[in-house]
């Protein structure tokens, strides 16, 4: 085993994946954070932010990619902990756009909601790695249960996250083989409810919203009719009737990056950079599509891609159920996250507030996205780790 074998354990092709998103994320955060530049007067500042914590996160998937799986079903202790941070969010919390979604420690904040999704998918992973069928149906409360709640602390500030977390949950029990009509009877509830939420949307005027109901409420009120108006204005045949308003201004201006890219991009160039808001974070495919151009998006979405079918590959090797369902989760949340954040930045769905994980500007996301990383590869570890066991026992029956 040479020295790059003892250093970075775990798939290679994991770790060519996580480096690739690495780099992409210093080159774009940093071209694009020119508007954090202007503001601040300070042109290293927003990129070294980031690369600090970025090298935070290289730490703890070196840490965490030699921790036995074993002991990451303590992930069962953080949901209770996660749940108690969000409540705090609710009456403490700091408004950051319109919405209360981070805590403030000191100096810093925190976004409980990463918590919550990190210990979900490991509370998910456990409790179906215990599913047996005599026992399936009071498992199968206990993780709904815990679901739930954790959906519910999280839907009333960031239904987008809400939503992505549920369906992962989904996916995961599904992949877990929990019987067809449990799954039915969660898919027809899970529908009628977003039926329902979407009708109460369409129906309840926005005066009403406005004084009787949350915040969130016309908020969501106000992105799905500016969806709908986009679409709309993109059937028009004559580009001089399209007006850039503050209600289309994101989306417009994402638009408008796209096209500048074309195949190979603008590298270090793009203007849209300039004028669209949240291009370090939420827009920042659009960025990666002016300055990589089709090219170098095709290759961002293909790493993201490849990312989902290696935890694949890997997790139907595993031989214990809790690491294959912790593989399969956290290649998940980052796939689906990242198809989420794509789909609003070429404006195939409403504006969610999604990073893109591990390539977007962030402190908590990007933190939580990297140990996502960690449990993968230390996952990935353990199924080496029995088959080199394996390997030596053959070995030593052979000699003796």
């Amino acid at each position: 085993m040479n020295v790059f074998e003892r250093i970075f354990k775990g798939d290679k092709t994991i770790w060519c994946i996580f480096i690739a998103l690495c780099i992409i994320s210093l080159l774009e955060v940093f071209s694009a954070s020119s508007t954090i530049v202007y503001r601040q007067h300070n042109h290293w500042g927003p990129i070294l932010r980031h690369a600090v914590f970025l090298l935070i996160g290289f730490g703890s998937v070196m840490f965490l990619q030699r921790v036995p799986t074993r002991y990451f079903a303590a992930l069962l202790l953080l949901l209770p902990i996660s749940w108690i941070l969000l409540v705090m969010t609710m009456f403490i919390g700091t408004d950051v756009n319109g919405a209360q979604r981070w805590l403030g420690v000191g100096a810093f904040t925190i976004q409980p909601s990463e918590f919550a999704k990190l210990a979900l998918v490991g509370f998910v992973a456990f409790f179906l790695s215990k599913m047996k069928p005599d026992n399936e149906s009071f498992l199968f409360k206990i993780l709904m249960g815990g679901i739930l709640v954790t959906c519910a602390l999280i839907i009333t500030e960031n239904l987008s996250t809400a939503c992505l977390l549920f369906g992962v949950c989904y996916l995961m029990m599904f992949i877990g083989q929990v019987s067809f009509k449990k799954l039915g009877l969660i898919a027809l509830c899970g529908i009628s409810a977003l039926v329902l939420l979407i009708g109460s949307l369409t129906l309840i005027p926005k005066s009403t919203a406005k004084d009787y109901l949350p915040d969130r409420f016309a908020t969501w009120q106000n992105r799905i009719d500016r969806h709908s108006a986009e679409q709309d204005e993109s059937n028009i045949s004559s580009p001089e009737e399209y007006k850039i308003t503050d209600d289309n201004y994101q989306v417009s201006h994402a638009k408008i990056a796209i096209a500048n890219g074309e195949i190979i991009g603008l590298p270090g160039s793009g203007n849209e950079r300039d004028f669209l808001p949240q291009a370090y974070s939420d827009f920042i495919f659009a960025i990666i599509l002016e300055e990589m151009g089709l090219l170098g998006g095709l290759f961002t979405l293909l790493l993201y891609v490849a990312l989902m079918i290696r935890t694949g590959v890997l997790a139907s090797k595993c031989e214990k159920l809790f690491p294959r369902y912790l593989l399969l989760g956290a290649g998940l949340i980052i796939t689906v996250q990242a198809l989420a954040n794509m789909a609003v930045a070429v404006n195939l769905i409403p504006v969610t507030g999604q990073p893109l994980p591990l390539i977007s500007r962030g402190g908590t996301s990007t933190i939580i996205t990297c140990i996502y990383f960690g449990i993968i590869l230390a996952c990935s570890n353990a199924k080496e780790d029995q088959h080199e066991d394996v390997d030596e026992d053959i070995a030593n029956v052979e000699y003796e």
